[in-house]
C-alpha cells in the first residue's frame, strides 16, 4: 500500500484515536490533533491544534507541509455534543456546537485544500452522523451541524474534483466511545418542568444504544479502507446495528410524517 500523509483532527481520544492507530498500523505516516497538548501512545505525532480557530489550523496544516511537502488525506473527526431541547439552548451553546462540529470541519478543509489542489490529489473524509441524515431529539443543534457538514461537504466534492480531490462523507451511528461522557448537558433543559422528564427518557435511550454500541476499532477499519480505495463512494454509513441501517434508509422512502411518529416511538419523547 502507498504511504500517505495523513491528518486526523480529534485525535486524543474515541475515534479520532482508533483512526489514527489504525492507520499507522496501515504503514501511513499519521498527524494527530487536539485542543490540548497532548502525547499519543498510536504512534502517531500529535499537534496542539483548535480547530475553531484559523490561525491555528494554519499553523499546524503549514507545519506539516514543511516538513512532509504534502497532505494526502484528511480525516475531519473532531467534535463535541450538547444535548437539550433546541427551545431552551443559549446562543453560547449553539455557538460553541456550530463552530466546533461544522466551523471546525470549514476551517481545517479551507487549510489543507490549496495545498492539495497545487498538489491535484487529495482525500478528505468529513464525519457527519445518521444524526445528520434525521434530526435527533434534544440533539438539535449537534444534528444542525451534521447536516451542515453533509451539505457542505456535498458542494466542496462537486467543486474540487476537478482538481483530483474526493471528498467522503462518513455517518457512524452509535459507538462506545468517551463521546457519550463528555456531552454536554444544558441545564435550562433540566430544570424546565415541561421538558426535562421527556429530556431524561430520551438521553437513557441515547446513552444505553452508545454505551452498547460497536468499539470505535469498527469505524477505524472502515476509514482505513476508504483511504486505501481509488475511488471512494460519497456517503458511507457505519454502524453493525442493522435497525440504525434500517432507519436511515426508512428515512429517506417513508412519508416524512410516518418517519417522525416512528423516531417519536423510537427515542419515547
Amino acid at each position: 500500500m502507498e504511504r500517505k500523509i495523513i491528518l486526523v483532527t480529534g485525535a486524543s481520544s474515541g475515534f479520532g484515536k482508533a483512526i489514527a492507530a489504525q492507520l499507522v498500523k496501515e504503514g501511513h505516516c499519521v498527524y494527530g490533533t487536539s485542543r490540548k497538548a497532548t502525547v499519543s501512545d498510536t504512534g502517531c505525532t500529535m499537534l496542539q491544534m483548535d480547530v475553531t480557530d484559523r490561525n491555528s489550523v494554519a499553523k499546524v496544516v503549514e507545519q506539516i507541509i514543511a516538513k512532509q511537502g504534502r497532505i494526502d488525506v484528511v480525516v475531519n473527526n473532531a467534535g463535541i455534543g450538547i444535548g437539550g431541547s433546541a427551545e431552551l439552548a443559549t446562543e453560547e451553546e449553539i455557538a460553541l456546537q456550530m463552530n466546533t462540529n461544522f466551523g471546525g470541519t470549514v476551517n481545517v478543509c479551507s487549510c489543507v485544500l490549496p495545498y492539495m489542489r497545487k498538489q491535484r490529489s487529495g482525500l478528505i473524509i468529513n464525519m457527519s452522523s445518521i444524526g445528520g441524515v434525521f434530526g435527533i431529539p434534544y440533539q438539535g443543534f449537534y444534528s444542525a451541524s451534521k447536516f451542515a457538514i453533509e451539505g457542505y461537504s456535498e458542494t466542496l466534492n462537486l467543486e474540487t474534483a476537478q482538481f483530483g480531490i474526493k471528498v467522503v462523507i462518513v455517518e457512524p451511528g452509535d459507538f462506545c466511545t468517551e463521546f457519550t461522557g463528555n456531552r454536554k448537558i444544558s441545564a435550562a433543559t433540566q430544570n424546565n418542568a415541561d421538558y426535562r422528564n421527556s429530556f431524561a427518557r430520551v438521553l437513557k435511550n441515547i446513552e444505553h444504544d452508545e454505551t452498547h454500541g460497536a468499539k470505535p476499532e469498527y469505524l477505524a477499519k472502515k476509514i482505513a479502507k476508504i483511504v486505501a480505495c481509488k475511488r471512494p463512494r460519497l456517503r458511507y454509513v457505519v454502524t453493525p446495528n442493522p435497525i440504525q441501517k434500517l432507519s436511515v434508509v426508512l428515512s429517506k422512502i417513508m412519508c416524512g410524517r410516518h418517519f417522525q411518529a416512528l423516531l417519536r416511538l423510537f427515542y419515547k419523547v
